[in-house]
């Protein structure tokens, strides 16, 4: 247990290191979360800072999934080592939640984040690849008919659980579990885009819809 406890906070002050603030840092200072909608996001990020900043900042969000579930599990630790009574897998799945969750509370930015999609995705690029095209498929759709983000990411979220639990159960059950966990935890962290939505104040992007109508 104290292989997988360890690996565990080694994923999370991982996940902990905000893609945004590393490269406000590298742009001078800048703090996208006293910008916008104060979120450390990716979203935030293209909308106050622009493509290359965001492009930066996903690069980051996402690598640190990767690295979290494909590196930290298989490191031997001095005076730790390989734990026989540890589950690979359930070690593996458990520093994946672990680096979400420091990308969602950092520990590093007085637990201000992301909402936790991007590094996600870097989860699954370890996990279980082959859900990513309907994931990117699935958000796409929703963005182009509604322009909300943050609800595009939500049912892309419910797609991954969705598609494991037509295609790869009972063989992938921890895997399903670990995306249906996942997807409930992206709603919480979305819960401010939902109050939004439900206020009508939340902003779409509007040059995404393919049926918004333009003013001549």
């Amino acid at each position: 247990m104290l292989e997988l406890a360890i690996k565990f906070l080694l994923s999370y002050f991982l996940g902990s290191v905000m893609g945004s603030l590393v490269m406000g840092r590298i742009r001078g200072g800048v703090d996208i979360r006293t910008m916008g909608s104060g979120n450390a996001g990716g979203t935030n990020a293209l909308r106050t800072q622009g493509w290359a900043f965001a492009l930066g900042v996903m690069v980051i969000d996402i690598g640190k999934g990767v690295i979290g579930t494909g590196v930290v599990p298989g490191i031997e630790l001095p005076m730790v080592g390989i734990s026989p009574d540890v589950s690979r897998e359930w070690l593996t799945l458990c520093c994946a939640a672990a680096s979400v969750i420091g990308h969602v509370w950092p520990m590093w930015h007085q637990f201000r984040g992301g909402k936790g999609a991007a590094t996600l995705v870097g989860t699954l690029v370890v996990l279980a690849p082959f859900l990513l095209l309907p994931i990117v498929a699935a958000w796409a759709v929703v963005l182009v008919l509604s322009g909300y983000v943050g609800l595009s990411t939500m049912v892309a979220g419910f797609v991954a659980p969705v598609v494991l639990a037509l295609v790869r159960l009972p063989e992938d059950q921890p895997v399903f579990i670990y995306c249906a966990a996942m997807s409930m935890y992206l709603v919480f962290s979305h819960r401010s885009n939902i109050r939004r939505m439900l206020e009508g104040s939340e902003t779409r992007t509007r040059g995404a819809m393919i049926f918004h109508r333009r003013r001549a």
